[in-house]
């Protein structure tokens, strides 16, 4: 059975104080959610406070982003053995932001995905396809692509330690939320490139999640489905009522 995982992505938002704040609010909210793994990815500056204010809970915390090398002169940049002994268990990789803004490619995102997981870190490795693309007929191609590129040479053994999250987009901070079908269907291309790679059997092992506009009203839908194993939440991970919301309908 795969474990639901519902993700907060807080992206460029929180300082420390406010971090810890909303931390104490959601922690009674999520308590005792035994049915899925809460985490929370949070900006670096945040690490150190929000592994203060979760300890003793069931969230973790992680990272939202990760470099291929372990030092070297890469200023400001974060490397994987810094995030492991800082105490975060997962980092996102691969988010479409970083690859809009921050030249990320399929390239270096596996380069991520492979340094994190050498270091004992759970990869959220995203995914997903722009408009364009989408209405070109070529969303099963690219997901499929952009999976076995980020999972090359990657092995069976750290597939355990691997969630994709499909993200189209078109949907992620435009309030446009991908059908329940869609997500379904974005996700199923997902799992069988994943299948393609390392056989059925670690497919039907790995969590994929949805990501794009994934909230409290719509994750019941959304999680309902076969190939939807939790989501990577923006917007309503910064709402403590909002975030609880989407875990209890993991639950």
């Amino acid at each position: 059975m795969r474990r639901y995982v519902i993700a907060g992505n807080w992206k460029m938002n929180m300082t420390p104080n406010s971090a810890k704040a909303l931390i104490e609010e959601m922690k009674p909210l999520v308590a005792g959610k035994d049915n899925c793994d809460v985490v929370l990815c949070v900006p670096a500056i945040d690490i150190p406070a929000a592994i203060e204010a979760t300890a003793g809970s069931n969230i973790k915390i992680g990272a939202e982003n990760v470099h291929f090398k372990a030092s070297g002169a890469y200023t400001g940049e974060i490397s994987a053995d810094m995030l492991v002994e800082a105490g975060v268990e997962y980092v996102v990789i691969g988010h479409s932001e970083r690859r809009q803004y921050f030249a990320e490619t399929d390239q270096t995102v596996n380069l991520r995905t492979l340094a994190a997981l050498n270091a004992g870190l759970k990869a959220i490795v995203c995914v997903g396809e722009t408009l364009e693309q989408r209405e070109l007929g070529y969303t099963e191609t690219l997901l499929k692509f952009q999976t076995k590129m980020a999972l090359t040479n990657v092995t069976a053994e750290q597939m355990k330690n691997v969630i994709i999250a499909y993200e189209p987009v078109w949907a992620i901070g435009t309030g446009v939320t991908a059908t329940a079908d869609q997500a379904d269907e974005g996700n199923g291309y997902v799992r069988a490139a994943v299948a393609e790679m390392f056989g059925d059997e670690i497919a039907e092992a790995t969590v994929v999640q949805y990501g794009g506009s994934m909230n409290d009203k719509n994750a019941a839908e959304l999680l309902s489905k076969p190939n939807v194993d939790g989501g990577l939440i923006g917007g309503a991970s910064l709402v403590a009522a909002k975030f609880a919301a989407i875990v209890d309908a993991a639950q």
